[in-house]
């Protein structure tokens, strides 16, 4: 007996079902950009921190030191959150293509699908923690220092 292919047909539906996976890949793809910029800028932060804390006197020496820790912190932070939207776009990669492995080969993959796409959220979800975690710790940076604000005062 000859095996049959999956008419167009179904692999019409195939390539239906699968769209809303490539969204959220489109959508994992934006949140690295935005991870990777922010890295970025964190890092030049920490080289220009690195070349001026040997320039500066021991009371502006304890800021940065305090300043060059809350970016580590940050890279932390941003490393981690990265490491698990990629973990998610791999999920969900996986999602696409078993989809499709399943529909050619006439394999019954439901719950596998599910629990894959069902990891690949969670992934999502914690690396949207982390991202705003990491706002949250960047805030702290911002924030007018007390002495600067108390020399305002005077």
């Amino acid at each position: 007996m000859i095996p049959t292919l999956p008419g167009i047909t179904t692999v019409a539906q195939t390539i239906t079902l699968a769209l809303s996976p490539i969204f959220m890949l489109t959508a994992i793809g934006q949140l690295l950009n935005v991870l990777a910029g922010r890295l970025s800028r964190v890092v030049d932060r920490v080289r220009a921190l690195e070349q001026e804390i040997h320039q500066r006197g021991d009371g502006d020496r304890s800021r940065l030191v305090w300043e060059l820790r809350l970016l580590d912190r940050r890279i932390t932070i941003i490393n981690a959150s990265l490491f698990l939207a990629v973990s998610s776009a791999v999920m969900t990669s996986l999602v696409v293509a078993l989809l499709f492995v399943a529909t050619l080969a006439h394999l019954h993959l439901a719950t596998l699908v599910a629990l894959l796409f069902i990891v690949a959220m969670l992934l999502l979800i914690a690396s949207l923690a982390y991202f705003m975690m990491e706002v949250r710790v960047s805030l702290q940076a911002i924030h007018v220092r007390k002495d600067l604000l108390d020399l305002v005062s005077e």
